[in-house]
């Protein structure tokens, strides 16, 4: 079995009404160093060690993430990592 992580975020180009929320009360809060906030998603998937990147790539484009306003990055994570 392998941990597989997919990051998904908004384009850059895409307004992020989340993250601007989230920021907008970081202010408020007092935590006047934070510049900017941009709020996605993230998805952890424990796999067959013989599941492709390819594949990988096709659950994450057609079911995880939007692919017309979110971008998306497949990383498989180290198990021994995840036990420290």
């Amino acid at each position: 079995m392998a941990r597989v992580v997919v990051e998904v975020m908004p384009k850059a180009e895409i307004l992020d009404p989340q993250g601007q929320a989230i920021h907008r009360a970081l202010g408020r809060l007092g935590h006047a160093g934070v510049t900017d906030v941009r709020q996605g998603k993230r998805f952890e998937l424990e796999v067959a060690d013989d599941v492709s990147d390819a594949e990988l790539e096709e659950i994450a484009s057609s079911l995880l993430a939007n692919t017309v306003i979110e971008d998306w990055k497949v990383v498989r994570v180290d198990t021994a990592e995840v036990a420290s």
